[in-house]
Order: C-alpha cells, then sequence, then structure tokens
C-alpha cells in the first residue's frame, strides 16, 4: 500500500533539513501516534477506549524517553540518527511538561522529532524499524 500522505510531503530535502526540530517531532509524535493505533487495533481485539488505555503505555513521555536511550546504547541507531535526535533534544522548548520531568520530556521530543524527520525524508522503511523495536522495548518491559 502506498503512502496516503506522500504528495503532502513537497519540502526538498534541504528545507526539511533546515526545518525546527520541534517540527520533526510534531509529525513525528502523529506518526509514531498513528502507528501504535493501528499496532493495537490489529494485535488486540479491545474497545477503543481500552485500546488507548493501552497506547498510553507506548506513547507517554517516560516511554519514549527509555526507547531513544535503549536505542542509542544498543547502537541501534546510525550516527546521522543520534545526531538528528539530538538536535530534538537540545531545543528550546517552551512548553512545561504535566505529566513527565523535563529529561524524559526532552528525550521523548528527540525520539519523535528523529520519526519526524525520516518520515519527511520518506524513510518510512526506517520509521517502521525504529517503531517496531520501540514496541518490542515496551513491550520487553511490561513482561519482565
Amino acid at each position: 500500500m502506498d503512502n496516503i500522505f506522500e504528495d503532502l510531503i513537497k519540502k526538498s530535502e534541504n528545507e526539511i533539513n533546515r526545518m525546527s526540530p520541534l517540527t520533526w517531532a510534531y509529525v513525528g509524535d502523529s506518526v509514531y501516534e498513528t502507528y501504535i493505533r493501528l499496532y493495537l487495533s490489529n494485535t488486540t481485539n479491545f474497545n477503543p477506549h481500552n485500546m488507548h488505555v493501552i497506547s498510553i503505555k507506548y506513547v507517554k513521555a517516560s516511554a519514549q524517553a527509555k526507547v531513544l536511550k535503549t536505542l542509542i546504547d544498543n547502537e541501534f541507531l546510525s550516527e546521522a540518527e543520534v545526531i538528528v535526535a539530538k538536535r530534538g533534544r537540545n531545543t528550546q522548548n517552551h512548553h512545561i511538561p504535566k505529566h513527565a520531568s523535563l529529561e524524559d520530556y526532552s528525550y521523548s521530543t528527540a525520539f519523535e522529532a528523529l520519526l519526524g524527520y525520516l518520515y519527511l525524508h520518506k524513510k518510512e522503511g526506517r520509521v517502521k524499524e525504529i517503531i517496531n523495536e520501540s514496541i518490542k522495548i515496551i513491550e520487553g518491559d511490561n513482561n519482565e
């Protein structure tokens, strides 16, 4: 199946590279949330409310922060991907998180920025690999 949003990505690689990492995170948040929703709708028989409750363990800042740290520690990401994530982590964000530490929020923004950056560069295969690995990390934590 083709990417239904592909025609909406019209910016050049240079323009994408110059975007604010917060813009990458904005896109990455949507990509990740959509993927998790589709994953849960295809792997469970829960009603939408229960899927929403379950999805929180995947999308909350502390989970995304742990995922990114694990991906970096396990050298799952390329050097270039780590640089993109660090740009996302170090970006000045004036939003104060309610349910997360500032560190977790910074790392979760970095994770979402990486996904958004790759998605905007039309590297959906790599996005899928990273998200599938994140699911393994999060579900591994729940099985221990």
